[in-house]
């Protein structure tokens, strides 16, 4: 198991100080110590969050939490200990300004008091793109030593927040989190959770990870799935479908290259193809984001269209507009998230948490009908439901239908 050091606080659960973390049990403090990499809109609307709900009651209703007390964890027992950027007007300031400093154009919801937390000089790699860097400038001097922080700050969870096509750079912080005994939530498509050479790396340090791509509250990717499971569920076959992305954030802007977008595409078809019994052919379904509109902030405007057969090859589409502000959309997410996270480094669980990863993510290991991932993680915050997956395991094969009737038929009747 990877060691974090000494670490005097985590003693309720019979841990001492030379405990290793993952498996040291609940802190005497009942905190959950937060490291973010990427401080833009998403970690914003994270923040924001934290200070928005701290004194919420335990059994209020919170848009976007399964829980205020997650498994004895209060959205306030979230605590942000550490943030890396390497935005020269990020670097160097207080978290709780950083969050609301351009290119940052979220929906600001709370205002954040003085953290006394220094953003610190990240790693870059492949982390700024083409369009990224005509308006980031990158911080002077070296990469801060992130190892070193996370230990001294005893952090308990690292959440990745880095810009998409960051392959390079996940890995990088990934390798960081591990050398340093931290369980990893990684809210962006890149493969780390779901691939056995990762589960086992993390396995090894006996740690736990939750990934890959974080689902928003009720988003494009979300949305689309569930349309997708009426059609099946429904017994409407699905021929062709699209969803059409597109918004004002920094996110939308880096993903005007194109060659940063391949794991984003199939992170998002994915999620909509898995609720499927049955293949559909690539040229019959497009799933992406389509322009950056600079007007509108970090608002998303996503259109979808779904043709399919009826009883007798008879047509039926449907089209629908969701708009969202896209940030504060999965902040609700992955605080739940976290807090499976802590939950999971309490009960000694290493390598990819099943359950979580299938409700809270667009990219886990195992697809799950999304009904039945709720309840899994409802059964995972009881403790009921632990499976992990350590790298090792064979992989699960689809079973698939094969589907009567033609497209053709059913264009040629639509014309």
């Amino acid at each position: 198991m990877a060691k974090n050091g000494s670490n005097g606080k985590n003693g309720a659960g019979g841990a001492s100080a030379t405990n290793t973390w993952a498996g040291a049990g609940r802190r005497g403090d009942g905190k959950i110590r937060v490291a973010i990499v990427g401080v833009g809109n998403c970690a914003s609307s994270l923040v924001q969050g934290r200070y928005y709900y701290q004194d919420a009651k335990k059994d209020d209703f919170v848009p976007g939490l399964m829980h205020v007390d997650l498994g004895g964890y209060h959205v306030r027992d979230i605590e942000f200990v550490a943030a890396f950027d390497i935005d020269k007007n990020k670097v160097g300031k207080d978290l709780s300004e950083a969050i609301y400093t351009k290119p940052n154009n979220t929906y600001v919801f709370q205002q954040v008091p003085h953290t006394g937390v220094t953003v610190e000089r990240g790693m870059t790699h492949d982390g700024l793109g083409k369009y990224l860097s005509q308006i980031i400038e990158k911080a002077p001097g070296p990469t801060a030593d992130i190892v070193n922080i996370l230990k001294e700050r005893e952090v308990d969870v690292m959440v990745s927040y880095l810009p998409v096509g960051s392959e390079e750079a996940t890995k990088w912080y990934v390798e960081q989190a591990l050398r340093a005994g931290v369980g990893f939530i990684n809210a962006i498509p890149v493969f780390i959770g779901r691939e056995p050479y990762w589960q086992r790396r993390f396995a090894e340090a006996g740690l736990p990870v939750i990934g890959d791509d974080i689902k928003s509250q009720v988003g494009a990717t979300i949305t689309h799935r569930v349309l997708t499971r009426l059609f099946m569920d429904r017994g409407v076959r699905l021929d062709r479908t699209y969803q059409l992305n597109f918004g004002g954030n920094t996110d939308f802007l880096n993903m005007l290259e194109r060659e940063r977008l391949e794991s984003k595409k199939i992170s998002k078809t994915n999620a909509v193809t898995s609720m499927l019994d049955y293949e559909i052919d690539t040229d019959d379904i497009h799933v992406g984001p389509s322009d950056h509109v600079p007007w509108l902030l970090d608002r998303k405007w996503c259109y979808i269209r779904m043709e399919g057969t009826t009883y007798g090859d008879v047509p039926l589409n449907a089209e629908l507009k969701l708009e969202v502000w896209d940030s504060p959309n999965s902040a609700g997410v992955i605080t739940d998230a976290i807090r499976c996270l802590k939950l999971g480094l309490d009960r000694g669980l290493k390598g990819t948490l099943v359950a979580p990863a299938a409700y809270f993510m667009k990219s886990p290991p195992h697809q799950v009908h999304d009904d039945i991932a709720f309840n899994r993680v409802e059964a995972f915050i009881r403790g009921e439901d632990n499976e992990t997956l350590v790298g090792t395991e064979a992989p699960v094969e689809k079973t698939v239908r094969r589907m009567a009737g033609t497209k053709a038929k059913v264009a040629a009747a639509a014309q």
